[in-house]
C-alpha cells in the first residue's frame, strides 16, 4: 500500500534500497505503465548493461520484521550488499532537538488526516532538504531517498534521516543503501535496529522529543 504521489522516487528508492541499482545513471527513464489507466504502474527501464537478480525482490535477503531470520544472519546478509559506513560526519545537539518541530511543522497530509508517517533529509545544520509522507512508514523513505537519486544528490553521506515514527531494522537498511550516518526517530528503536546500527557504523536516536533524546550507538558525532 501507498500514498498516491512521487511514485517515480518511491519506485528509485525501492530498487535503490534493494540493492537493485546503485546510482542514478543506473536508471534510464521512468514512464507510466501505458496499459494501466489508473497509473498506478511504472515501467523503470534500466541502462544497458545492468544487470538485476529478480530474486532478490522475494526479500529473501532484506528481511522483513516477520521473516525467522536471526539478526546476526540478517545484518551480514545486507552487509554484503551495503557496507558499513566509515565517515566521520558531526551535528550539534541542539540541531537534532529541533529536528521533530520542522519536521511537524511540513507534515501538510498528516495536519489534515492525522494518519501518515512522514521522513524527511536535513543536512547537518538542520535545514530541510526533502520531507515526504505516506500511509506506509517505509514508502516514506524510499520516496525521500528516491529523490535524493534522482536529483543526483546521493550520498546523503552528511546528512540526516528523520522519521516521525519508530525507527525499525528495514529504515536503518534503507538509510546504509544510501550512506546516511545519522538516523532519529521520534519513538523508539528496535533492538535489531540498534545491532544493525552499532555495525553499519550509524548514529541512532529515539525518542527525540521536546529537549530530550535516546543516543543508541556512536554518540560521538553529537556535539553536547
Amino acid at each position: 500500500m501507498r500514498t498516491p504521489g512521487h511514485d517515480e522516487e518511491l519506485a528509485a528508492g525501492f530498487l535503490l534500497t534493494e540493492g537493485l541499482i546503485q546510482k542514478l545513471k543506473d536508471i534510464a527513464r521512468i514512464e507510466p505503465y501505458p496499459r494501466n489507466p489508473s497509473g498506478n504502474v511504472l515501467n523503470v527501464f534500466l541502462a544497458p548493461g545492468i544487470s538485476v537478480d529478480f530474486g532478490q525482490l522475494t526479500r529473501h535477503v532484506f528481511a522483513s520484521s516477520s521473516c525467522g531470520l536471526c539478526g546476526k544472519a540478517t545484518i551480514k546478509a545486507v552487509h554484503r550488499h551495503f557496507k558499513p559506513l566509515r565517515v566521520e560526519a558531526s551535528v550539534a545537539a541542539k540541531t537534532l532537538l529541533a529536528l521533530p518541530e520542522k519536521l511537524r511543522r511540513h507534515q501538510t497530509a498528516f495536519e489534515r488526516t492525522g494518519g501518515l508517517h512522514a521522513a524527511a533529509i536535513f543536512n547537518s545544520r538542520g535545514k530541510l532538504i526533502v520531507l515526504r509522507e505516506d500511509i506506509g512508514r517505509h514508502n516514506a523513505v524510499d520516496k525521500v531517498l528516491g529523490h535524493g537519486l534522482l536529483q543526483g544528490m546521493l550520498p546523503f553521506d552528511r546528512h540526516i534521516l528523520m522519521v516521525s515514527g519508530r525507527a525499525s531494522f528495514e529504515i536503518m537498511q534503507k538509510a546504509l543503501a544510501a550512506r546516511i550516518p545519522i538516523v532519529c526517530a521520534v519513538s523508539a528503536p528496535s533492538s535489531l535496529a540498534v545491532s544493525f546500527a552499532r555495525k553499519s557504523g550509524q548514529t541512532l536516536v529515539g525518542f527525540l522529543r521536546g529537549q530530550r533524546m535516546n543516543v543508541y550507538s556512536l554518540a560521538k558525532r553529537i556535539a553536547f
